[in-house]
């Protein structure tokens, strides 16, 4: 006979939504829980505009990591995905991390497993670990210096020349950085399912669409995605680069969530979201940073749920890379 689940399961989990209606105005609900809970909501650029614009802060994983090592809340919500959350976690340990879906993963994060990434270390043991941070806490543990997108170029060239380098877990971003430090790197065999499905032949199509508009790529995607680009960076350094830029039309081969931001910031330019190869689809979404949502937030809000734990063994090991990490960007003004 199946089990039961009742509605506390649902919420625990992170399951059950709240659609806006007329009786619950959720964003001025959300707010009144936030001040009463001393609570902060960080949010990734890849969330929905709803919950990018209820947020105290939207950032990358760079930023985010940062806000997270120094808030003054009691509780963090973390719009994002379960490695985010883990950071938080990870930094913050005395604080109460939620998510509003546990559902949330990464595929990258899923694409390098603790026991074989550990086999891989063994193998080359004299090799400095340095992981992306989408990896999930085993990793990191596992892990001598974290990096971000922002960061990884920095954080490579801050090792001696001769430094033996092991990358993780994104093969994309690995070669692109051996490329452009020339250092020789072991990379783990990972890819991020959205930046890996770019269409090469659709951005073409659409850059005789509108001739005029630049390419913007992070560094996640597929080599000739890269090699079509007219400018590479993490997020933020899209952002930026868009802000400050004078053209006035971009092909933005990123996770479509960070268009939000381009056009807030730059509402006078056009930005078009870089197809995938799946050619019934206009943009190219990460499905699991779109499971959340402003009705999960409101729940996790209310009854503090999902909440992250993480074995405290885990968690010390993995705060050492990630401090590292922040210690290094700190000293560059990263």
């Amino acid at each position: 006979m199946r089990g039961t689940v009742n509605k506390s399961d649902l919420i625990r989990l992170g399951y059950l939504d709240i659609k806006l209606d007329k009786t619950l105005n959720l964003v001025k609900e959300i707010s009144a829980l936030r001040k009463e809970k001393n609570a902060v909501i960080l949010a990734h650029f890849y969330q929905e505009g709803d919950i990018q614009d209820i947020a105290d802060f939207v950032g990358d994983s760079l930023a985010l990591s940062q806000q997270a090592a120094n808030t003054k809340a009691d509780i963090i919500v973390f719009a994002g995905v379960h490695f985010m959350a883990e950071t938080a976690k990870i930094l913050s340990p005395t604080k109460k991390v939620l998510i509003p879906d546990l559902k949330a993963g990464c595929s990258l994060a899923d694409s390098c497993p603790p026991e074989d990434f550990r086999k891989f270390r063994e193998k080359y043991s004299d090799h400095t670990v340095i992981s992306y941070v989408n990896t999930t806490a085993e990793i990191k543990a596992l892990t001598d210096i974290i990096c971000t997108s922002s960061n990884a170029v920095e954080i490579v060239e801050s090792l001696p020349k001769n430094e033996k380098i092991i990358f993780a877990p994104d093969k994309n971003l690995g070669n692109y950085i051996q490329s452009l430090t020339g250092r020789t790197m072991k990379i783990w065999d990972g890819a991020c399912h959205v930046h890996e499905e770019f269409s090469l032949e659709r951005i073409l199509d659409l850059k005789e669409i509108y001739p005029k508009a630049k390419i913007l790529a992070h560094p996640e995607c597929e080599k000739p995605i890269l090699i079509v680009a007219d400018f590479i960076g993490s997020t933020s350094a899209l952002l930026k680069f868009s802000e400050n830029d004078n053209s006035s039309e971009y092909i933005v081969a990123t996770e479509s969530g960070i268009l939000h931001q381009m056009k807030k910031r730059s509402p006078g330019k056009n930005f078009i979201a870089a197809p995938p190869k799946d050619s019934t689809c206009a943009c190219n979404d990460c499905n699991f940073m779109k499971l959340n949502t402003l009705g999960k937030i409101y729940n996790c809000l209310k009854y503090e749920l999902p909440e992250i734990y993480i074995k405290e063994e885990i968690r010390i090991k993995a705060e050492k890379p990630i401090r590292r990490m922040l210690e290094i960007s700190e000293k560059l003004g990263l």
